[in-house]
């Protein structure tokens, strides 16, 4: 049982970490539209950045899931073996 603990903490610590190198890729994202002749060179770079960022945080939405359902039959077969073992012992 110890090992499934110690999955859900490292998937959760991914989940983390994902969220960290979030912050730190968009530090470069420009949240301004260029529409003027002179800014034309940064719509490619805010392209790029914007599809890296979308990637993220579709990976980072889908770890999200994974983590938190994990947890959730994690907790349900603790509470059932729990519950199982109170059941013996009122036998």
């Amino acid at each position: 049982m110890l090992y499934l603990w110690i999955a859900w903490a490292a998937l959760t610590m991914l989940v983390l970490t994902l969220a960290i190198y979030r912050k730190v890729a968009s530090r470069s994202e420009d949240a301004f539209v260029h529409l003027a002749e002179a800014e034309v060179s940064a719509i490619p770079r805010q392209a790029t950045v914007a599809q890296r960022l979308d990637r993220i945080d579709s990976w980072g939405k889908t770890l999200t899931v994974v983590d938190v359902v994990f947890l959730a039959m994690l907790l349900g077969v603790v509470f059932y073996n729990a519950w199982q073992t109170s059941m013996e012992t009122l036998k």
